[in-house]
């Protein structure tokens, strides 16, 4: 895979999606935080059914904190791991409020302090929330990266390096949301759908489907 054809294979998913964003639904950085944090092993329409009951009722760390560990299950108890996330959820509002003045900061090392925050959450919210040019690389990106050759790793950690590398500037803001979007429906995992993939031709997997 040569610099060329990696300009290529993102032109032509910035020309198909302009601006990308992603699938789950929030109307601020904190909403986007506990979106993510529930995301974790969930679907991302899983998540958007819990938390449309959940923002209108409480979309700060506040309110949160007033609602209680137990009424905040009730509303996420659809999605995996829900007691632990509720947990971590209930600990990030504790320290936003107490280290962060009720808000979600723009800052790698402060995010990853937050419970329930890994790398791949402060990568997605500092992209989405704040437009940093950071990469989160999640199952799709991971099997997308290595599948096509565009940038392969053996773990999440080296593929994030690589795509750090490799993607010209202009493309580092929205390189997450398109490769995730073609991975999640088009470069699917247990079959790709290879005959309707607008840069097969570029890409060098070698067991093309004609779906």
């Amino acid at each position: 895979m040569n610099k060329k054809k990696r300009i290529e294979i993102l032109t032509r998913l910035r020309d198909q999606n302009p601006h990308p964003t992603t699938e789950l639904q929030y109307n601020s950085p904190f909403e986007l935080l506990i979106a993510v944090i529930l995301s974790a092993q969930a679907t991302d329409k899983g998540v958007n059914k819990a938390t449309e009951k959940l923002f209108p009722v409480a979309n700060t760390p506040q309110a949160i904190l007033d609602l209680g560990l137990d009424d905040l299950k009730s509303y996420i108890k659809t999605i995996g791991l829900y007691n632990s996330k509720a947990e971590n959820i209930i600990k990030t509002c504790r320290d936003l409020i107490e280290k962060h003045k009720g808000e979600v900061p723009e800052n790698r090392e402060a995010l990853e302090a937050l419970a329930g925050v890994g790398r791949k959450t402060a990568n997605v919210v500092l992209n989405t929330a704040f437009g940093h040019p950071t990469i989160a690389v999640d199952t799709h990106i991971f099997r997308v990266c290595n599948r096509t050759n565009f940038a392969p790793g053996k773990d999440v950690v080296k593929v994030e390096e690589k795509l750090l590398k490799v993607v010209p500037d202009e493309f580092k803001v929205d390189v997450h949301h398109w490769l995730i979007l073609h991975g999640r429906y088009t470069c699917v995992a247990r079959k790709p759908r290879c005959g309707s993939c607008i840069i097969e031709d570029l890409c060098e997997y070698k067991e093309k489907t004609e779906y």
